[in-house]
């Protein structure tokens, strides 16, 4: 736990959040999920982030104990009477998370794996959701489609989640397409996917993927996990590395490869980030040794983003929220 300040795609925020690492040693999954989503609540209460996956529809008379900050002063100055808007939980978004849990997921230099990470991750956004009333599903992949939750909302259904993230992984290599043509298949109702991978794979057909289902109407939300030394090559010696998902063994010396090592490392994750921007999808980087509530953080200026976007449209169409 730390004092100090950060920046973070929500912005400045105060640092009180639990160390990954501190985190890792928490040996339940729904524990884990359950500590950083009560820790993230209790701050965003205290925050002006409160009420933000809330929308807009109709009004209602004050009331005693009303927050004052929802009063609509244009009514009050043409009729009146104080009136508050009434805003109503987004109870019925669906959401799928699609867990990268590939051979390569499997690295970790500072004794937390992107694997680790990234189900937790997962198990948090699910905690997150749950708690909103939202229907949450699940698919997991590496080279292949390895487990399909539908979204639901029921507390039985979450724990199923869990012990599904909870499975050790079976494949090796990375298939970052087939997930999403079997949610193009699967899912028929528009809903929000969030792709959480380490995304190195050949990018060549993910954009097409990724294109199709936006034009069906689903909303997308990418989480890019990236081990620290996995992106600066920080080793002082020559060693062995053996790539993950192939086996293959190649001895390198950190010193000579560093510069073009990092140049192409640099190039393949700013290539995802263009694809994302191309397609208006989200897209959050995150090293593992970043406190999971930044991703938190993310995910909720993404949404609260996404629905001042939808009501501009809506209001720039003539209609009332």
């Amino acid at each position: 736990m730390t004092g100090t300040t950060t920046s973070s795609a929500a912005g400045t925020v105060r640092r009180g959040y639990i160390d990954p690492r501190a985190l890792m040693r928490i040996g339940s999954l729904e524990l884990r999920a359950r500590v950083v989503v009560e820790g993230f609540w209790n701050g965003l209460h205290r925050s002006p982030y409160h009420g933000f996956s809330a929308e807009f529809t109709e009004y209602r008379p004050y009331s005693s104990g009303d927050d004052p900050r929802y009063v609509d002063w244009r009514v009050l100055a043409r009729s009146d009477r104080v009136y508050i808007k009434k805003f109503e939980d987004e109870t019925n978004l669906r959401c799928h998370l699609l867990v990268d849990r590939s051979r390569s997921m499997d690295y970790g230099s500072a004794g937390i794996t992107k694997a680790d990470y990234g189900t937790t991750l997962a198990a948090t956004l699910a905690q997150f959701l749950h708690k909103q009333g939202d229907a949450v599903g699940l698919m997991t992949f590496d080279e292949r489609v390895r487990e399909y939750l539908p979204a639901r909302a029921r507390s039985t259904h979450l724990r199923q989640l869990f012990l599904a993230l909870d499975k050790p992984a079976e494949g090796k290599t990375t298939d970052l397409v087939a997930p999403l043509e079997h949610m193009l298949a699967l899912v028929r109702k528009r809903g929000l996917l969030v792709l959480v991978s380490d995304f190195l794979a050949p990018l060549d057909r993910l954009e097409s993927s990724l294109t199709t289902l936006a034009t069906c109407g689903h909303e997308i939300l990418v989480f890019h996990l990236v081990d620290p030394s996995e992106a600066s090559l920080s080793f002082d010696a020559p060693l062995l590395f053996e790539d993950l998902e192939t086996a293959r063994t190649l001895f390198v010396d950190p010193e000579v490869a560093r510069v073009g090592y990092r140049e192409r490392f640099a190039a393949h994750t700013e290539a995802v980030r263009r694809l994302c921007e191309r397609q208006g999808i989200g897209h959050h980087r995150l090293a593992t040794d970043e406190p999971l509530e930044l991703a938190l953080f993310a995910f909720l200026k993404t949404r609260q983003q996404r629905h001042k976007s939808v009501r501009g449209a809506r209001a720039g169409g003539g209609r009332r929220p």
